[in-house]
């Protein structure tokens, strides 16, 4: 249950539609390149439907991850809500380097492995980003809108889940989080 406070932003994340991945390791979709890839037409679908929630009703501003699939669904919630859309490269899914080196596909999926073992909860050392790297880097950008107090996020599972406790969200989830003023 949402519970709304006077001097808070609320926040509703939603988690981007289904991609399509059926170009993936071909073309410009390759290493980095797969963030680039497009909703499916069953994301779509699945973002059509979300805007119709009523909890989307009264937002004033949508915030959307730089990559393909979140820039995606923010397009179509805007032209559904009728809103603007702003993009923050900090809201990003999770990284394998938490120096934004590009790791190769085998030391990414052991970076991976070992944060969902460790439950996103770094080791000395770890070159990963842990949950509570996450939280603070879209945490300072949600206080650049602070002005706000109703905003969608547009964005990804493990940074919704590093954000509200949600166990990685299904495509189109939408997630209420209150950020305290």
């Amino acid at each position: 249950m949402e519970t709304f406070h006077e001097a808070s932003m609320n926040v509703y994340f939603i988690r981007h539609g289904q991609t399509d991945y059926s170009l993936k390791d071909q073309k410009i979709y390759q290493g980095f390149g797969v963030n680039l890839a497009p909703l499916s037409e069953e994301g779509i679908r699945q973002i059509e439907e979300a805007a119709k929630d009523p909890r989307l009703q009264g937002a004033e501003l949508i915030l959307t991850s730089p990559y393909t699939r979140a820039v995606q669904t923010a397009a179509i919630l805007s032209r559904r809500l009728d809103l603007p859309i702003a993009v923050e490269t900090d809201l990003h899914e999770w990284v394998a380097n938490k120096h934004y080196i590009y790791e190769e596909n085998e030391t990414a999926h052991k970076a991976f492995h070992e944060f969902m073992e460790r439950n996103g909860e770094a080791t000395e050392g770890a070159l990963w980003e842990s949950s509570e790297d996450i939280r603070q880097r879209v945490e300072a950008v949600l206080k650049k809108y602070r002005q706000y107090h109703k905003i969608i996020v547009a964005g990804h599972g493990y940074m919704i889940q590093a954000m509200t406790g949600v166990p990685h969200p299904d495509n189109g989830e939408i997630c209420f989080y209150q950020e305290k003023l």
